[in-house]
């Protein structure tokens, strides 16, 4: 039996949206026929836009990070399922000052078909357009395919850093891309999986995990991973993974770094912060310095149990774009 608070698995994305914006009427408004466009309360005016999109079941991402110094508008879809064309529509047309949007999402099949037709369509209404995509899931392809990789918890240092270039007086769609870009391109994120969550529309698991079993390296719909083993202690998975990630990004000693350790939804601050005491004493022993962590439900996967890894290698603007304020729940 689905055991979940609600009042019926089709109205589950609707009433959730209705009432984030509810609570938090300053900053979000709903927009489009079908409600699933997030705008901010205030719109930005005279500087380029900046629209994300995906399904629902991962608050904050992505609707969440709509604000001054993040997203300008939202598109949003059913529980693990993209966003509709016409809602993508709405957000763009939402966004766009007459400076141009970029589409700043996921690397999933659905996104990026739907985000692509509604551009192209948009392009009759003089609405400018760039896509980047997000490629971070290291444990979705190699290195060598990094274009085939999904996009997870490292999008989220992409909104912070090409929300605060878009601020700046002068920004053009150009420069706002390329950040996005460069952020991205240095950003690697490994997830692991204790349990799985349950689609309300679907009403069962996604997946099955035995008692004494995770997963390191699955996807946030339960995709496949790296590999399925035993439990691991703490400190063993967090070595694990921190080691993963420095190899497939090259870091070295000197490099500094921006540091997510992130919830999927049911585990605890507790276990968050027992893995970030040791992965801070490993990056201290490979001389590699942070900026402080953001540790804390980033980028969920509904009541799924396990946490994500993210670095990010910094250089000073990418740095100094992360310490820009912005105003967000």
């Amino acid at each position: 039996m689905m055991k979940k608070i609600l009042n019926s698995p089709e109205e589950y994305a609707d009433q959730a949206l209705q009432g984030m914006c509810q609570a938090f009427p300053h900053l979000y408004a709903q927009s489009g026929e079908s409600g699933r466009v997030i705008t901010r309360a205030i719109p930005a005016k005279d500087k380029p836009g900046i629209v994300s999109g995906g399904g629902s079941g991962h608050l904050p991402t992505f609707a969440g990070y709509v604000g001054p110094g993040l997203l300008d508008a939202c598109a949003v879809g059913n529980v693990f399922a993209g966003p509709a064309v016409m809602d993508c529509m709405a957000a763009i047309r939402a966004a766009d000052n007459g400076k141009g949007v970029l589409l700043l999402f996921g690397n999933y099949g659905g996104d990026k078909m739907n985000f692509a037709m509604a551009a192209e369509m948009l392009e009759a209404e003089g609405i400018r357009t760039r896509t980047v995509l997000a490629c971070d899931d290291v444990g979705s392809a190699s290195r060598d395919e990094r274009l085939k990789r999904r996009g997870v918890a490292g999008l989220i240092y992409a909104y912070k850093v090409a929300g605060a270039r878009a601020e700046q007086p002068g920004a053009t769609l150009d420069d706002v891309a390329e950040i996005a870009r460069r952020a991205l391109d240095n950003t690697v994120t490994l997830g692991v999986a204790l349990s799985p969550c349950t689609v309300p529309e679907a009403g069962k698991p996604t997946f099955t995990l035995a008692d004494n079993e995770m997963e390191i390296g699955m996807g946030i719909h339960g995709e496949p991973g790296i590999r399925r083993g035993p439990l691991l202690t703490a400190d063993t998975l967090a070595d694990e993974m921190l080691t993963t990630l420095c190899e497939d990004s090259a870091l070295e000693a000197g490099d500094r770094v921006a540091v997510m350790v992130n919830s999927l939804g049911a585990t605890p601050l507790e276990e968050l912060f027992i893995l970030w005491r040791r992965i801070q004493s490993a990056l201290r022993t490979r001389n590699i310095s942070w900026l402080p962590p953001q540790i804390g439900r980033y980028a969920t996967s509904m009541e799924m149990a396990g946490a994500s890894l993210t670095l990010m290698k910094l250089d000073d603007e990418l740095a100094s774009l992360l310490a820009t304020p912005v105003v967000s729940p």
